[in-house]
């Protein structure tokens, strides 16, 4: 389970966020564990303040721009992997060609993804979350993970599932594995530190609003970015 994999979804959310304008019913009626939720939100919103934060901006801070680039493709390189089998078990052909060839590319001509030498290729964004609703799988309710943060009870088991093929997850290392979540995650973390003030800025209720925003931007990859239009309750 990969903490990048969590901040990068919630870096599209700041986009794809401030542009919902009322709360969804839908979301509202997927949310039977609210109460659980709230406390877990809390608790990871305390960490991310006592710790992440801290830590990604000293990160930002003192790491050279061309450093902080050759990382950040390392990471979207082994997240490519995921994403390639994704695609083929979604039976996207096409699209697993061209993601397959930036992981072979990356990986032997970028120096094991240190400089992305695709960066004509189009990078998409699978999961087995996604896999499981292009097949016809609910989302479920959602749930908020300690840590790990927004997600549903399909979203969860598809993260489960994609530790089978990320590589971090089958590095046999335990310090090497971890070491290797904990520079993802505060990588993906340090991307956020100039979005997340228009966040903070738009917000009431934090918990509701990423509640809201994740189950809309979920929604939306499970469709490539063409969902079927959600009916609001004033609507005609």
């Amino acid at each position: 389970m990969s903490l990048m994999r969590i901040f990068m979804l919630l870096a599209s959310l700041l986009l794809t966020a401030c542009a919902t304008t009322k709360p969804s019913s839908d979301a509202q009626q997927k949310d039977p564990f609210e109460s659980f939720n709230r406390s877990v939100f809390k608790f990871n919103d305390t960490l991310d303040k006592a710790v992440l934060k801290p830590i990604a901006k000293g990160y930002s801070t003192v790491t050279p721009t061309p450093v902080k680039t050759m990382v950040s493709n390392f990471f979207s390189n082994l997240d490519d992997v995921v994403v390639t089998v994704n695609d083929i078990l979604q039976l996207k052909f096409k699209q697993a060609a061209s993601d397959g060839a930036r992981v072979i590319f990356n990986t032997t001509f970028g120096l094991f993804g240190l400089i992305n030498v695709t960066d004509r290729l189009e990078k998409h964004n699978e999961d087995f979350g996604q896999t499981l609703g292009y097949w016809g799988v609910p989302s479920g309710p959602y749930l908020v993970l300690p840590v790990l943060g927004p997600s549903s009870i399909r979203d969860s088991t598809g993260l489960y599932t994609d530790s089978y093929v990320s590589v971090i997850s089958n590095t046999r290392d335990v310090p090497a594995r971890n070491s290797a979540w904990a520079a993802e995650g505060v990588d993906a973390r340090a991307k956020l530190l100039e979005q997340e003030k228009v966040l903070d800025e738009a917000m009431i209720d934090r918990y509701s609003f990423f509640r809201d925003a994740y189950l809309m931007h979920r929604q939306s990859l499970v469709y490539d970015g063409n969902p079927p239009r959600q009916k609001f309750d004033d609507d005609e």
